[in-house]
């Protein structure tokens, strides 16, 4: 029937494919790389790669010294979710409860319809060089990839692909990343099959 596809509310954001979708920049996390941090983050991990605690042997591979795991580049960008004179990080202290603040929160989507749920997909890294100690590094806005409209088990929604990358402060590229998340919103409850799940 005319008017009955529920696709059509994602067709603005379609139409941003190709495009970015955040204002132009970087932005920059709260601290430099620091050899402290990289050797919190082995340990806890038990990473014994010795490039990321022996600075003869990162400058024997080339490096100037002791670099960060590639893996820990968010660390370095993420706001922080508490700063001296906030007021406490999680204001309720139920078991599912969420910080008062937090970068997932930010991941809304301009053009897109209202939707109630979120979760990530995919994700996929391509890392040029690992960060090196005393670095600074950012992340760039948003890039659409793809919107695809699709209704699953849990929902209507869409499957929404973005792109980013990190940069230091010299504008040097360390990491290109893409990533996928289902924007939806659940389906009506059966409240009978609710009762008999409940059974």
């Amino acid at each position: 029937m005319p008017g009955d596809d529920w696709t059509a509310a994602w067709q603005p954001l379609r139409d941003l494919v190709g495009h970015d979708i955040d204002p132009p920049g970087v932005v920059f996390g709260p601290d430099r790389v620091e050899a402290g941090a990289i050797r919190r983050l082995t340990e806890v991990l038990e990473l014994d790669c010795p490039l990321h605690h022996d600075e003869a042997t990162a400058r024997a591979h080339g490096w100037p010294g002791v670099v960060a795991p590639y893996t820990s580049v968010w660390s370095y960008v993420f706001a922080p979710v508490w700063e001296p004179g906030d007021p406490a990080a999680f204001p309720d202290s139920g078991r599912n409860e969420l910080p008062r603040t937090s970068p997932m929160q930010t991941e809304t989507f301009p053009s897109a319809p209202p939707t109630t749920h979120i979760f990530a997909t995919n994700t996929s890294y391509e890392f040029v060089r690992p960060l090196r100690v005393g670095e600074r590094v950012g992340i760039t806005g948003r890039r659409l990839i793809a919107c695809t409209p699709k209704e699953t088990s849990v929902g209507r929604g869409a499957f929404v692909r973005v792109g980013r990358r990190f940069l230091t402060e010299d504008d040097e590229e360390v990491c290109r990343v893409e990533l996928e998340m289902y924007l939806y919103n659940p389906h009506p409850v059966d409240p009978e099959a609710a009762d008999e799940r409940d059974e």
